[in-house]
């Protein structure tokens, strides 16, 4: 697989081919583009032992994070979710069969069920988190702490736009 061109070389390739575009774009912005492939291409890298998708895990993940009985509507859970999952009734299925999840009957709304963290479902997740955080260290650890909470000051302030 050929490597990416570096953002350096994107910003030099634009420059010298598209001027008109170049005096527009925000280098840190490809950067960030770039860092998110990066930790998704990880992301899928630390699911492939679990045969779980990225979807997969916004959901199991999302659910984690609910007090127990770790349990949503799934309008809840979309709105909840750090990933956007297309298609969220095909993953609920697929974790569903897979034991991963069980849905409930709604007593707040007999047009829906609920979806509830199982138990094999959590003990998975818990696996996964851990095994993502150790590979993400080695990159943020290349900040140093004080570099750590710049970097997320200036994130949050950012994501403070959209969110």
């Amino acid at each position: 697989m050929k490597k990416s061109d570096s953002v350096a070389r994107i910003l030099t390739k634009t420059q010298d081919h598209w001027p008109e575009s170049a005096a527009q774009i925000t280098p840190a912005i490809l950067r960030m583009h770039r860092i998110h492939t990066y930790l998704h291409k990880n992301l899928e890298r630390v699911l492939v032992p679990y045969q779980l998708q990225a979807a997969d895990f916004s959901v199991l993940e999302t659910l984690r994070k609910e007090a127990p009985p770790h349990c949503l509507s799934p309008t809840q859970l979309y709105s909840a979710m750090l990933f956007s999952s297309g298609g969220l009734t095909k993953v609920l299925g697929r974790l569903q069969q897979a034991d991963l999840i069980q849905r409930l009957d709604n007593p707040s709304d007999k047009r829906s069920k609920l979806v509830q963290l199982t138990a094999c479902g959590k003990q998975l997740i818990d696996q996964v988190i851990i095994n993502l955080h150790i590979s993400e260290q080695p990159a943020i650890n290349t900040l140093s702490k004080q570099e750590q909470q710049t970097l997320d000051s200036l994130l949050t302030k950012l994501l403070a736009h959209w969110e």
